[in-house]
């Protein structure tokens, strides 16, 4: 089996793998990390979105060797200490989450969205979040928190 190492959430990790396996079970299986969630397994509903190298990617629909040497941040890697990221705060603060199940994928993916596009208007922000589903919400409080969001990230 192949090696793998790549930096997650900071740190250096390595793991010997099989070929076929994806980003998201290396992520979840061997590095016990499972705020990434696994939705759909066909790259539908965002659950698994982690940023590697700074760009959303879903991690369902990516081989862990594609990952080799990279930067990967899940939603672990978010929060410094107590201090949760200002989106987090914002899904937070809004109310931006009831079952939770698709919030770490589109927290990831809202991160993604405001560093691309810091002032993003409601239109923008419903069609950033485009490949994350929330079976929960009517998205109206996801919106807003991305909003409120990416007025703190700004500042």
């Amino acid at each position: 089996m192949p090696n793998l190492s790549m930096t997650v959430n900071g740190k250096a990790v390595q793991g010997e793998v099989e070929a076929r396996t994806l980003l998201v079970q290396f992520l979840r299986e061997n590095l016990d990390l499972t705020g990434t969630h696994v939705g759909c397994d066909t790259s539908q509903c965002g659950a698994c979105v982690v940023h590697v190298n700074g760009a959303a990617m879903k991690s369902c629909t990516m081989l862990a060797m594609q990952a080799e040497g990279a930067e990967v941040t899940t939603i672990e890697g978010l929060a410094d200490g107590d201090t949760l990221h200002p989106m987090q705060e914002a899904f937070r603060n809004n109310h931006g989450l009831q079952c939770g199940f698709c919030t770490p994928g589109m927290v990831m993916s809202a991160i993604d969205l405001v560093n691309r596009n810091p002032n993003p208007s409601e239109e923008e922000i419903r069609d950033g979040l485009e490949g994350n589903i929330c079976r929960c919400t009517g998205y109206h409080n996801i919106v807003k928190s991305v909003a409120e969001a990416a007025r703190v990230m700004g500042s």
